[in-house]
Formats: C-alpha cells, sequence, structure tokens
C-alpha cells in the first residue's frame, strides 16, 4: 500500500510517499504562508522523486492541525481533493502528533508547542511508549508564560519540541529541568505522519473525505480582526 502525506499546519509545506517498504520520497519548504503556490508542485516532486504515479496511490494521509488557518485549509482541502479523485480512503492525524513522534526515542517527558501567532502556542504533553508517544493531555492553546508553568510544575525531565519552542527559547532558557529539542525538528513531518498513517491503514483505520475535520482551537486571525474592527466602527465597547 502506498500512502501520500500531506502536513501543511505550520509555515512549512511537508509531503511524503511511503509504505511498507518506509518512506520512498520526501520534500518539505519553508517559504512563509505561501501554501496555495508550493503544495501541488510538492506533491508532484516528491512522487517524481519516488516514481510513483498518482493512480498508485492507495490512500491520502493529512496533518489536522492544530496550526496556522491558511495552511490547513490548503492542504486538508487539497488531500481531500486528491483523495476523492483516487477514490481511496483517508487518515486524518492531529499535527502535534507528529512532532511528538519524531523525539520518541527520549526518556524524557515531551512538551510539543507549535507557534500559534498572537502570542500563543498550540501544545499538548506526550509520553513515550512502545512504538511511539502516547498523548497525556487535550490539545490546548496558551501564552508561552502558562506552558512554562506547566512544565515548572510537572517537577519532571521535560523535551520541548516545536517552531514555537524556538521562538521562546528565551523565556524558557530558564525553565528548570528543560531540553530544547533541535532546530530540525520545529515542523511537523510528512514523514512520520506516512508512517504513523501506514499502522492505521494496517488496522484498516480509515476514514472518508468528508469526515474528515480539522483541529481549530480557536477563531481564524481574520474573522479575529474583522469581529474588532466591527467593535471599533459599531462603538461597541
Amino acid at each position: 500500500m502506498l500512502i501520500l502525506g500531506i502536513e501543511t499546519s505550520t509555515t512549512q509545506v511537508g509531503c511524503a510517499v511511503g509504505g511498507h517498504e518506509g518512506i520512498l520520497a520526501y520534500s518539505a519548504a519553508n517559504r512563509g504562508q505561501r501554501h496555495a503556490e508550493q503544495l501541488v508542485p510538492a506533491i508532484q516532486f516528491t512522487c517524481r522523486s519516488a516514481r510513483v504515479e498518482l493512480r498508485e496511490v492507495s490512500a491520502v494521509a493529512v496533518g489536522l492541525g492544530p496550526g496556522l488557518f491558511t495552511g490547513l485549509r490548503v492542504g486538508i482541502a487539497t488531500a481531500k481533493a486528491m483523495a476523492q479523485a483516487l477514490r481511496v480512503p483517508m487518515i486524518g492525524i492531529p499535527s502535534l502528533d507528529l512532532l511528538a513522534f519524531r523525539v520518541r526515542f527520549t526518556s524524557r517527558l515531551i512538551v510539543v508547542a507549535s507557534d500559534a501567532r498572537r502570542g500563543e502556542l498550540f501544545h499538548a504533553t506526550y509520553r513515550p511508549s512502545p512504538g511511539g508517544v502516547q498523548r497525556v493531555t487535550a490539545h490546548q492553546v496558551g501564552t508561552p508564560e502558562e506552558v512554562a508553568s506547566d512544565i515548572e510544575a510537572s517537577g519532571e525531565e521535560v523535551l520541548l519540541v516545536g517552531d514555537g519552542a524556538l521562538r521562546y527559547a528565551e523565556l524558557f532558557s530558564s525553565v528548570r529541568h528543560l531540553e530544547l529539542a533541535d532546530g530540525g525538528l520545529a515542523h511537523p513531518s510528512a514523514g512520520a505522519l506516512v508512517q504513523l498513517a501506514h499502522a492505521q491503514a494496517l488496522r484498516e483505520e480509515f476514514v472518508t473525505p468528508a469526515e474528515v475535520r480539522p483541529i481549530y482551537l480557536r477563531k481564524p486571525d481574520a474573522e479575529v480582526h474583522w469581529v474588532e474592527r466591527g467593535r471599533v466602527v459599531g462603538g461597541a465597547p
């Protein structure tokens, strides 16, 4: 079974193709919020690199977020359209899970912190488990100070990973028993997406395109700005 993975929850656009033989090809580009321009060429490049035709794909996997609204919308809409065109099932996996999976071999508690903009982070906590990681909190959105406080309160050795961890590295550097993961692990990996999706595919844990739902923990920036503008124009408090 060949799986096409699409991950666009951050500023990075990632694609991968793989299956029981592992990851056949992988691409990642970080050029700001230009997901709509980059995604289809990235898929084409990845398939060419893997010497795979799209018609050979048996399932489409996609990162569900939480993440940046524009990236999620583009990635999930494209993944759904491809699955419908190819008449194949889908697998959706939370994007924070992908970040945690990349550091699964640590002995520390794993905290994932993805930059949510507006001075906030999307975050969740995981424990390493045989073959992967286990999420022990819900996906949340909060300030870097709140995340730092939660880490301090845990009293455990913690590995912090994600682009949010890097953005607020100065703040987190003062937290005891905390290690920052390497910057090369800052974004969810489409390769990790395909690996986790393949395990689900073996268990036949598929969904239809209509069942795929992004994980939004708050309103998009454009909607918030529109509401705030309306309050100013309308004279609301």
